[in-house]
């Protein structure tokens, strides 16, 4: 915190207690008798009591203000300054320290087993799921299924490859998806021959003579990233046409759009959150969701 907003915690948080404590000290003072009133009246008979405040309530006050002072001093409520010199991200740091003293040697003792032999062994799967529902459900869901433009990691498709190393520069570098988009290049008939062909690829029925002509276009333009008969490219994470495993959907409107606009896609590394040994379970728990040995 600089300077300027120290200053300014320091005035806001003294004019505050201070504004309350003189409220209090005058409420003390005022010379109000029991069962005198404001003078208003409602309804003929209905007068507005100014009894004055009960002793043991101003005392409350003046606790709380006591006990903010003291607050005040011993932590840093006055910018960066404190008497015990805490700070939260101190606190945090010690906390992780800690903890990593007690899980630090679990996940240390599972590093020392091949990827695939521990996506079989219980305790590294219970490790590795606790992993994931901290660090991967709010994209990819508690059940791994995913969700629009999230992959499903429990089936048996893999837009960056399944092999064990592949899992894990996933995890440990994030991964970054870019589908350019063609909307400026193509005109609309040559946009509609690619949505037909695109889902003839897929299996699904296409008049004859419109794959021919969206062949013409997909060797051109697609298949050096999505491969000459759409099977993909782990190396690139082009996905596979030759399913109906969509990352956006698979209707026409949805291909559609992604030709003419294209798509960029990240994968936040999450190595320098989680470090090397916690990577490895969690790739041992991504590789048993998909059956995988």
């Amino acid at each position: 915190m600089t300077l300027g907003w120290s200053l300014f915690v320091l005035v806001f948080a003294v004019a505050n207690v201070a504004g309350a404590g003189a409220l209090i000290l005058w409420f003390s003072r005022a010379r109000t008798t029991e069962g005198a009133t404001t003078g208003h009246v409602w309804d003929g008979d209905v007068e507005e009591g100014n009894n004055p405040m009960p002793r043991w309530w101003l005392g409350l006050f003046w606790l709380t203000i006591i006990w903010g002072i003291v607050f005040f001093v011993l932590y840093p409520s006055f910018g960066e300054w404190s008497l015990l010199g805490w700070s939260q991200t101190e606190q945090y740091e010690d906390e992780v320290a800690a903890a990593e003293e007690v899980y630090g040697e679990i996940f240390a003792a599972f590093a020392a087993t091949p990827i695939p032999e521990l996506s079989s062994n219980p305790a590294a799967l219970s490790a590795g799921r606790n992993l994931f529902v901290n660090n991967c459900a709010t994209c990819h869901g508690s059940d791994a299924r995913g969700a629009r433009g999230y992959p499903n990691l429990a089936d048996d498709e893999w837009q960056w490859g399944s092999a064990p190393e592949q899992i894990v520069a996933t995890i440990t570098n994030g991964r970054t998806g870019v589908m350019p988009g063609f909307g400026q290049r193509f005109d609309d008939e040559t946009i509609d021959t690619l949505v037909d062909y695109v889902q003839f690829l897929a299996g699904r029925d296409v008049d004859a003579a419109r794959v021919a002509a969206g062949e013409t276009q997909y060797r051109s333009f697609c298949s050096a990233c999505h491969g000459p008969t759409g099977d993909g490219n782990p190396i690139l994470g082009a996905p596979a046409f030759t399913n109906e495993t969509w990352l956006y959907g698979g209707g026409a409107s949805v291909i559609r759009d992604l030709i003419v606009n294209g798509r960029m896609g990240q994968m936040p590394a999450q190595e320098p959150l989680l470090g090397a040994d916690r990577v490895h379970v969690l790739a041992a728990y991504v590789l048993s969701l998909s059956g995988q040995e």
